[in-house]
C-alpha cells in the first residue's frame, strides 16, 4: 500500500473538520491570504474521509475568501507517516476517535490534536484565482 502524501486541489465543500477554530486567527489569515494572493501552506488531509488533519483555521479562512477549492497533501491516516499527538496533556487520542468526530459532527476544542509527519513536505503556493475556479 502506498501511504505517500499525494498533492491536489481539494474542493472546500468535501472537508470535515474535527476541531473548531478561533476566529481572531482565521481573521488574521484571511487577511494573510489576500494579501499575498495566493495560498502558501497546504493543508493535511486523509485520504477517503476528507478528514482535516491539519489547517482547520485555514479551511475556514478559505471558506470567508470563497474558494472553491484549497491545495492539500492527501495522506492515508493509518499509514506510516502521520503520527498523532496532543498540544496540551491529556489522555491520547486514537486515529479513529479524529474520524469519528469529524463525520459525527462533535469537534475537539481548538488545538487539542497534533499531527506530525515522519517526512519532509515540498513547499507549494497555489494562486487564490486558480482555487476560486469552479473545476
Amino acid at each position: 500500500m502506498n501511504d505517500g502524501p499525494e498533492f491536489r486541489l481539494v474542493p472546500v465543500a468535501r472537508l470535515r473538520g474535527h476541531e473548531e477554530h478561533e476566529r481572531d486567527r482565521v481573521d488574521e489569515l484571511v487577511a494573510a491570504i489576500e494579501r499575498a494572493g495566493e495560498f502558501r501552506e497546504p493543508i493535511w488531509v486523509a485520504r477517503g474521509s476528507w478528514v482535516i488533519l491539519n489547517g482547520h483555521h485555514r479551511v475556514e479562512a478559505a471558506r470567508r475568501l470563497g474558494l472553491r477549492r484549497v491545495p492539500a497533501w492527501v495522506f492515508d491516516y493509518d499509514g506510516h507517516h502521520v503520527d498523532l499527538d496532543r498540544w496540551s496533556p491529556g489522555p491520547p487520542i486514537a486515529k479513529s476517535e479524529v474520524i469519528e468526530r469529524a463525520h459525527q459532527r462533535q469537534p475537539f476544542p481548538p488545538k487539542t490534536t497534533r499531527h506530525r509527519l515522519r517526512i519532509r513536505l515540498p513547499d507549494r503556493s497555489v494562486p487564490l484565482e486558480l482555487l476560486r475556479a469552479a473545476r
